[in-house]
């Protein structure tokens, strides 16, 4: 495997992300839902690309703001939250209310890079 972090990590984001749209996807078409609508296709590629920015740009600044990397780890948390009501919340909303196939269709995804992005960041903070 690479040893690079940030190309292991991006290796293993797209390849869980990639498994999670799928079963996602396999998921809808056994209970008879559209299967790309809700901007599923757009929120699985707008979170994988920020999530490896996001953790790239952490990975810089790793040695020289190591203190403050868990800090800026909930920055960017909210600058996901952002493009969320960007670029989804607007269409979501435009019904009413966000229901319960919009939720996941950004909230799945969403979710997978959290919890990558928390494990590695983890494993960094561990080492420092």
């Amino acid at each position: 495997m690479l040893k690079h972090p940030v190309i292991s990590f991006s290796i293993r984001l797209v390849l869980m992300l990639s498994f999670t749209f799928v079963l996602h996807i396999v998921l809808l078409q056994i209970m008879e839902y559209p299967l790309l609508e809700n901007k599923i296709v757009a929120s699985y590629i707008i979170n994988t690309f920020l999530t490896i920015a996001i953790f790239y740009g952490l990975y810089l600044m790793r040695d020289k703001y190591s203190s403050q990397i868990g800090f800026l780890f909930l920055g960017t948390s909210f600058l996901k939250f952002a493009v969320f009501f960007i670029v989804f919340y607007g269409s979501y909303k435009a019904s009413g209310s966000i229901d319960t196939l919009e939720f996941f269709a950004f909230f799945t995804p969403y979710s997978i890079c959290l919890i990558l992005e928390t494990i590695y960041l983890s494993k960094w903070l561990n080492e420092m």
